[in-house]
């Protein structure tokens, strides 16, 4: 790739004066779709995978992948990573188990962790006998073990330590506030009198502490490890430590990819001396940057001292930037030729959130013009809504 932006790589750049992705031109993918469109790399989330495996097996202790569903559940990315072999799928909802038969993964390799389960929820988890369950609350523990006593379950539990990208608190699931995840150290004897009660064998632990981590987290993130590593004592059935997700990827020119090596390093030492596999649920890192949203420029016009550029879809198609300050870096996708100019990139939303970015500087820019939203692939269309009733848009698998 020839344009040298922060954000180009082997698979993703412009050659020839056109964005290309994935070996596609995306203005001629575009172009044959009406509407927002979604594009999706299959080759990018199987090297994401390959390399969260690589990077588990220098912990030295067995490991399984579980892909977070919630962060994109098109059928044919989840279909292809069924045909892998090479990991299972995180969900948090019945409708997402029926999706995950749907596309060809078995219950033993489904992993469970929901929040607010009700008993309607748990009658329809529970008929499968051989799928993981971490419970959430001491009362789902209670539930299982009214419906199913003697059942294997796990445990989420929440260490109060937490991260997040750029230190967010909208990221973080476990920190100083109190949230509404896992069990905590103060409810941990009532959890685990409650398993007793009926008889539930206790086999695996589970914890999440926040989303997008890059290194600057890493220390943190070690710090809610080894808290959450703590619950494990007086756990002797607990065979699989799940440590959730949250691996994060560069979202702007000054973050740099998760030095894998280093996170695995800190698994190997905190893992040492625990007979246990380790599990991890990375959504994110294996779809976000496998993954962008290309729009229309429907209008370019100076508003007082500001240059929108309006485009075709808004931040019901993907609320991360809006809600959680995650943004998808625009691109054009065939730069036009003169001096970058600074603009401000509109959604169609009749809402003041919705901007996809402000004050940046593009190519210059004409009504018909393709952008491309890069670090779209998830918690994108997974989230999205049909808000203003745009909710309208093609996914599709390259």
């Amino acid at each position: 790739m020839t344009d040298g932006l922060w954000w180009h790589r082997s698979d993703l750049g412009h050659i020839d004066g056109r964005l290309i992705f994935a070996g596609q031109d995306v203005a001629a993918l575009a172009a044959d779709f009406d509407g927002p469109l979604y594009l999706y790399s299959a080759d990018r989330v199987r090297a994401n995978l390959n390399r969260i495996l690589g990077a588990l097996a220098t912990s030295g202790k067995a490991h399984r992948v579980y892909y977070a569903m919630k962060a994109n559940r098109h059928a044919p990315l989840l279909q292809m990573l069924a045909a892998t072999g090479r990991c299972g799928v995180d969900i948090c909802s019945p409708a997402e188990l029926d999706h995950a038969f749907a596309c060809g993964f078995a219950a033993e390799q489904i992993s469970f962790t929901g929040t607010g389960v009700s008993r309607r929820d748990l009658e329809r988890l529970l008929a499968h006998p051989e799928l993981t369950i971490n419970c959430d609350s001491v009362g789902m523990i209670r539930r299982i073990g009214e419906h199913s006593p003697g059942r294997a379950i796990g445990i989420r539990v929440n260490p109060a330590r937490g991260v997040g990208y750029g230190d967010s608190e909208r990221l973080t699931y476990a920190g100083a506030r109190t949230s509404k995840f896992g069990i905590y150290r103060e409810q941990w004897d009532e959890a685990l009198a409650a398993a007793r009660a009926r008889d539930l064998r206790i086999t695996s632990l589970h914890f999440h502490v926040g989303c997008g981590y890059l290194d600057a987290q890493l220390d943190d993130w070690e710090a809610a490890l080894k808290a959450g590593l703590s619950f494990l004592a007086g756990l002797p059935d607990v065979r699989i430590v799940n440590i959730g997700g949250g691996l994060g990827v560069p979202h702007r020119a000054s973050d740099k990819p998760l030095d894998l090596a280093r996170w695995a390093a800190l698994l190997k030492r905190h893992f040492a001396g625990h007979a246990v596999e380790i599990a991890v649920e990375p959504g994110d890192y294996l779809v976000k940057d496998a993954g962008m949203l290309v729009l229309e420029v429907t209008n370019v016009e100076h508003k007082c001292d500001t240059l929108f550029v309006s485009v075709d879809g808004g931040f019901n198609l993907h609320p991360e930037p809006a809600f959680y300050d995650l943004p998808c870096e625009p691109a054009a996708c065939v730069p036009r030729r003169g001096d970058p100019v600074r603009v401000t990139i509109a959604g169609n939303i009749n809402e003041a959130l919705d901007l996809w970015a402000e004050d940046i500087a593009m190519p210059p820019l004409e009504e018909g013009d393709h952008i491309a939203l890069l670090n779209a692939g998830g918690y994108g269309a997974a989230m999205s809504s049909n808000h203003c009733m745009r909710g309208e848009f093609t996914e599709l698998l390259i």
